[in-house]
């Protein structure tokens, strides 16, 4: 009994993947073959002694594979004739009713899934760090743009959120994409499936698929196309994302003070003839690794452009310029560089409020409190507050200096002109009140504001996503984990041939 065992113990330890082993076409390759075995056996395409033989022939080639220094090749051709020489031309059986065809679109799509999961857990770290920023100071301070020009104050937990809520969808994105990576073309043979009485949805179970994909052509011809348009969908909007926010950070830099500053380390550069310089290298090098995302991108919609679908061009299985491939690791690796970088990131919130209160951008909150406690027109209030900043940039004043006196000869000309009652309808104190950067964040009202609340609630919301893209992406994987070992076990099924 404890010989059987231990008999039992020896085999499964040849058929489960070794750890160490590179998950490369090599490997994919085996496992495409162990559940092509497992299917063989139980449609009757060949019989269970040839099975036991294939399972002693995949054994063989794989341990063969994974000492030091062997080759892996990822042609079938040259793994048929391996698997061949350890168990006869019988082995060939193996490959009723498939191609290379459908198993280099499955092979594709098998490394593609594990380069897609790992993208998406280092977007789920880049969206953490960047939530970590926000919890620095979320209701501090800080100014907020359009056209190059600050437009109103906003807060740093608003600022954050805004860029969450981005990466929330983008995170939604790929989980639907998922869906449709997720399926096996194996079984669909060159592109019109064969005689034999192949299980297709068998298969697909047994390599973690979640489905065939069911039509044959489409299943190695078509969908290569908008598959790979799709990863390369995802690649621009990733980077585009990124960039707007490396834009942001980067151009505050500028300033003598920035109000977003890096840790000094290694995301940071020194000038050699400088001694002022505090470079932020890191965001000029996440940079280009973005617009490198966008034209490896761009290179795959030229390369698939135009092509009839058989091609190779779009696919070009084992080609090291597998686009696909190439833009979801560079994916990871910018999420990746991007979470290091927002980590080293500090907010300086008195430098934030300075730069708010530097300028203008607090008069829209003027012009409200006119019309919604002084019933004057918004148009009439904006037309006061516009002369009110002319008024205060030519004299070289804050909107906080301005002298309340100068503000209510100001409004009596705007009124007259409007043929309107010509006192400035505003004490003093609400006058001053209404010129506070504090005072526009929370007097906001609407869905999505910077107020304290809103600002809570949206973070707390991007928080609760993230949480569950982890539990999705911890179930993927765990599927894929549980349907390996099944697989494992129905292959192990095969050794004795009965």
């Amino acid at each position: 009994m404890r010989a059987h065992s231990a008999a039992i113990l020896l085999s499964a330890a040849l058929i489960v993947p070794s750890q160490a082993a590179p998950r490369d076409r090599f490997f994919w390759l085996s496992e495409i073959n162990k559940a092509s075995a497992v299917m063989v056996v139980e449609r009757g395409i060949v019989p269970k002694p040839l099975g036991a033989k294939i399972f002693d022939a995949i054994n063989k080639v794989d341990s063969s594979g994974d000492a030091p220094g062997a080759a892996r090749s990822g042609d079938y051709l040259i793994v048929e004739k391996e698997l061949m020489a350890a168990g006869g031309p019988d082995i060939s059986r193996l490959h009723s009713g498939r191609s290379r065809q459908d198993i280099g679109s499955t092979t594709q799509r098998l490394i593609t899934r594990d380069d897609f999961l790992t993208a998406f857990e280092k977007l789920n770290g880049m969206r953490d760090a960047l939530l970590a920023l926000g919890a620095q100071a979320p209701n501090a301070i800080l100014p907020a743009y359009t056209w190059g020009v600050q437009a109103q104050p906003v807060t740093l937990g608003h600022y954050v959120s805004a860029y969450a809520n981005a990466l929330d969808r983008q995170a939604a994105r790929m989980r639907e994409a998922y869906a449709r990576l997720n399926q096996s073309p194996l079984g669909a043979a060159a592109l019109g499936t064969s005689s034999f009485p192949v299980d297709r949805p068998r298969l697909a179970q047994l390599l973690g698929f979640d489905a065939p994909v069911e039509n044959s052509l489409d299943a190695n011809q078509v969908s290569p196309i908008d598959g790979g348009a799709e990863l390369a969908g995802l690649a621009t909007s990733s980077a585009l994302i990124l960039g707007a926010f490396i834009a942001d950070v980067t151009t505050q830099y500028a300033q003598t003070e920035p109000w977003i500053v890096l840790t000094e380390g290694n995301e940071t550069g020194i000038s050699s003839i400088m001694p002022q310089k505090r470079n932020p290298s890191g965001l000029v090098r996440l940079r280009a690794e973005a617009s490198t995302l966008i034209g490896e991108a761009a290179t795959f919609a030229i390369i698939a452009h135009n092509v009839e679908p058989g091609m190779s061009d779009y696919k070009d299985f084992g080609n090291p310029k597998e686009y696909p491939n190439v833009m979801l690791r560079d994916m990871a690796a910018l999420f990746a560089h991007a979470e290091s970088i927002i980590r080293t990131m500090r907010f300086r919130p008195e430098r934030a409020l300075d730069e708010v209160n530097s300028d203008y951008s607090t008069t829209t909150e003027l012009a409200d409190t006119l019309q919604r406690e002084a019933d004057v027109p918004f148009r009439i209030g904006h037309h006061f507050a516009s002369e009110l900043v002319n008024y205060g940039r030519g004299r070289r004043l804050r909107a906080s200096q301005i002298p309340y006196a100068e503000a209510q000869r100001i409004y009596v000309d705007i009124a007259t002109a409007a043929k309107m009652e010509t006192k400035l309808p505003l004490s003093e104190e609400q006058f001053r009140r209404s010129l506070s950067a504090e005072n526009m964040v929370e007097a906001s009202k609407g869905l999505g504001g910077p107020q304290p609340a809103e600002v809570a609630r949206m973070l707390k919301g991007a928080g609760d996503h993230l949480a569950a893209d982890r539990a999705w992406l911890d179930a993927a994987r765990a599927k894929l984990a549980d349907a390996s070992q099944k697989l494992q076990q129905a292959f192990m099924g095969l050794r004795e041939g009965k």
